[in-house]
């Protein structure tokens, strides 16, 4: 397995021939301490960056040193996973779109049985140690640690980058009181580029390596619980979970190279997703299709509410007849959105359908959404 670092200890080059065995392109060591990243991580939270993620506030103390995770911890290995299924095409008419990273069975669940094999391996080769992972889930700066171990950069859209992979990729974090030689970190090769801030649909780059969440697409259609702010709906696209555009522009994905993992091959129907389907989507068949994948997180309301507002954006008049129906969900999330969303396709339909349903709705948001509508399809 290719890294950062050269050293010739047997333990070591025994790890990363377990974790390719695994199915891992990379294995990085950094040495233990305070984590890397974490003033970075405090000003974030600081600006309020993190939106409603309050999780990551709450965790701020523990991100920002591991030895709050594991005490005598000397080691951080950070292990790098490849998804990318190679070149697409467009989304179909009508149809959504997935983050790629979303399209097959869920990483967490994935990797996470890896790095338990792994940290079994890790007391194979090294004997008595304790361990502690992480993917993603867990309170670790995993980009922080896996820039600090030479697995590769922080790139100015803030996602991890690889001089060889490019940046499809996962990442997980094993920590371990066994004492590793650390490998050199690589550098930060993005130089003066300035794509995928010039590329981001909201502006949510708002300057190199500095992400505000509250305009990411991605937590706006998979972290956020509540309404998607009026004014950043029209931006959304036909995006109902995540969003790809400033890794897709990224030069260094030209180095991307397919992966050949069973695990985390995308199967047929995830990635483009029917709209009108989505937005109909029933409790069991929920339940059935996305359970093992990560579009789970942003829960069933979260998926229809999306579907909603890219129905909005690209489904045209012949969306109104679904968005009228849906009008009449109980859950007011979908109502808002589904009225949002036929103020701006418009037409009779539609003006018919928000003008029927303004006298009777309960919900004073939705009550609003409704007003807001009526005056934009005129």
């Amino acid at each position: 397995m290719p890294s950062s670092g050269c050293s010739s200890d047997p333990r070591v080059a025994a790890l990363r021939e377990r974790a390719a065995a695994l199915g891992f392109a990379r294995c990085g060591i950094a040495a233990a301490g305070p984590a890397p990243g974490a003033g970075r991580l405090r000003e974030w939270l600081g600006a309020g960056r993190h939106g409603e993620m309050g999780y990551m506030a709450r965790t701020a103390d523990d991100r920002a040193d591991p030895r709050r995770l594991l005490p005598g911890v000397r080691s951080v290995l950070t292990l790098l996973a490849n998804y990318w299924a190679g070149p697409e095409g467009p989304a179909p008419p009508g149809a959504g779109v997935v983050a790629r990273y979303a399209r097959g069975e869920d990483y967490h669940r994935v990797l996470g049985a890896r790095l338990r094999r792994f940290t079994a391996a890790l007391a194979e080769v090294l004997g008595a140690t304790e361990s502690f992972l992480s993917v993603d889930t867990g309170a670790v700066l995993e980009k922080a640690w896996a820039e600090a171990a030479g697995v590769g950069w922080t790139g100015r859209h803030t996602n991890l980058v690889s001089r060889d992979l490019g940046s499809w990729t996962f990442l997980g974090v094993v920590l371990t009181t066994a004492d590793l030689p650390p490998d050199a970190p690589q550098g930060d090769f993005c130089g003066t580029c300035d794509r995928c801030l010039r590329a981001c649909p909201t502006g949510a780059i708002v300057a190199p390596y500095q992400l505000d969440a509250r305009l990411c697409i991605s937590y706006l259609t998979i972290e956020l619980r509540g309404p998607i702010p009026r004014p950043l709906r029209p931006l959304l696209g036909n995006r109902v979970f995540g969003c790809d555009d400033c890794l897709a522009v990224c030069p260094w994905n030209r180095f991307a190279r397919e992966a050949r993992d069973p695990a985390l091959a995308p199967p047929r129907g995830l990635a483009f997703p029917d709209l009108v389907g989505l937005l109909r989507l029933g409790e069991e068949e929920y339940r059935e299709r996305y359970r093992a994948t990560a579009l789970h997180r942003a829960r069933r309301s979260g998926l229809r509410r999306n579907a909603a507002v890219a129905l909005g954006n690209v489904g045209g008049p012949a969306a109104a007849g679904p968005l009228a129906e849906a009008l009449g969900d109980p859950a007011p999330l979908v109502r808002g959105h589904a009225a949002w969303a036929l103020g701006a396709v418009g037409g009779p339909v539609a003006r018919g359908a928000l003008a029927e349903r303004a006298g009777g709705e309960a919900d004073a948001w939705v009550a609003e959404e409704i007003g807001a509508a009526l005056e934009a399809a005129r």
